[in-house]
């Protein structure tokens, strides 16, 4: 963990998060382009999280995609839920 100073000398951390067990996610460019996806599959982590986000519960997308399992659609969400943490990188004042 490195502590940074911001401009108003607060102190604020920043951790580097290694997502470690994400076992179901491959990303291989010649499957849908390197997008991230589900166990080689040609159903990217961007489509399971975008059908949560639109509402479509876990079962719903089971349905609609009957070779996922629940557990690949929870290790989408922790990919994304990686992929979208922000760091805060302190400005230099001129």
């Amino acid at each position: 963990m490195t502590d940074l100073l911001l401009s108003n000398n607060f102190p604020i951390s920043r951790e580097v998060t290694v997502v470690q067990n994400l076992t179901r996610i491959n990303r291989n460019a010649q499957v849908m382009g390197g997008k991230p996806c589900i166990r080689g599959m040609r159903i990217t982590v961007g489509t399971i999280v975008g059908l949560i986000a639109s509402g479509h519960s876990n079962s719903e997308i089971l349905s609609a995609y009957p070779y996922l399992e629940e557990a690949d659609i929870y290790e989408a969400l922790a990919y994304a839920a990686w992929r979208a943490q922000e760091i805060e990188v302190p400005l230099v004042s001129t």
